[in-house]
């Protein structure tokens, strides 16, 4: 599975993106925050991606964060709500605000976002709301809600693949980063998160 990608923005769409790797362009489908944090063609880029398929389509969704990917994941988790859904909800709400709204059960928050109707909104606060008050307070994890390609993003996506939950790598994360300091380098915070996660 692809898990991440760094190469050069070729080019970029309303919600995709075409990242050039080695010479292989992938096409990414994005969130309109991710693609504002991508930057501009020609630019560096790095997104944490997650490979969908289905009978008869295969698609890359891309990434700004490891934490956006884990809301994506927890969107996508619940009755009625498909990648497409799930990328107008992280078009319209930062992962900040969307922890927020379902932790406070804010439904007309979660309605802004495209084609998201009152009911659905109230679906995926009730079913959210529990998972969103067990991650860190939003001004605790700043650093990890962080642009693709900083440490603290990349930690948690590291506790990720080694197969503890998006909120137990979150939380481990945010606490190393409280201890180390905001200058600790990627090893140090998987390290430190690693300890915190398991014990």
């Amino acid at each position: 599975m692809i898990a991440r990608l760094t190469g050069t923005l070729e080019d970029f769409g309303p919600d995709w993106a075409v990242i050039d790797v080695s010479g292989v362009g992938y096409l990414v489908h994005c969130s309109a925050k991710t693609l504002d944090a991508l930057g501009l063609r020609g630019a560096r880029c790095t997104v944490h991606t997650e490979l969908q398929v289905s009978e008869n389509d295969m698609r890359l969704i891309g990434f700004a964060s490891g934490e956006e990917r884990a809301w994506f994941r927890m969107l996508t988790a619940i009755q009625g709500v498909g990648s497409k859904m799930a990328l107008a909800v992280l078009s319209a709400l930062s992962t900040e605000d969307l922890q927020r709204a379902c932790a406070a059960g804010d439904a007309a928050m979660v309605a802004r976002a495209q084609g998201v109707g009152p009911k659905l909104a109230g679906r995926i606060v009730n079913e959210l709301k529990d998972k969103a008050g067990a991650l860190p307070a939003v001004t605790g994890v700043a650093s990890v809600a962080a642009p693709a390609g900083s440490a603290s993003a990349d930690a948690v996506s590291a506790l990720q693949n080694l197969g503890f939950k998006p909120n137990v790598a979150t939380m481990a994360v945010a606490r190393a980063l409280e201890e180390l300091g905001e200058g600790a380098g990627l090893n140090e915070l998987i390290r430190a998160g690693l300890k915190r996660a398991a014990g």
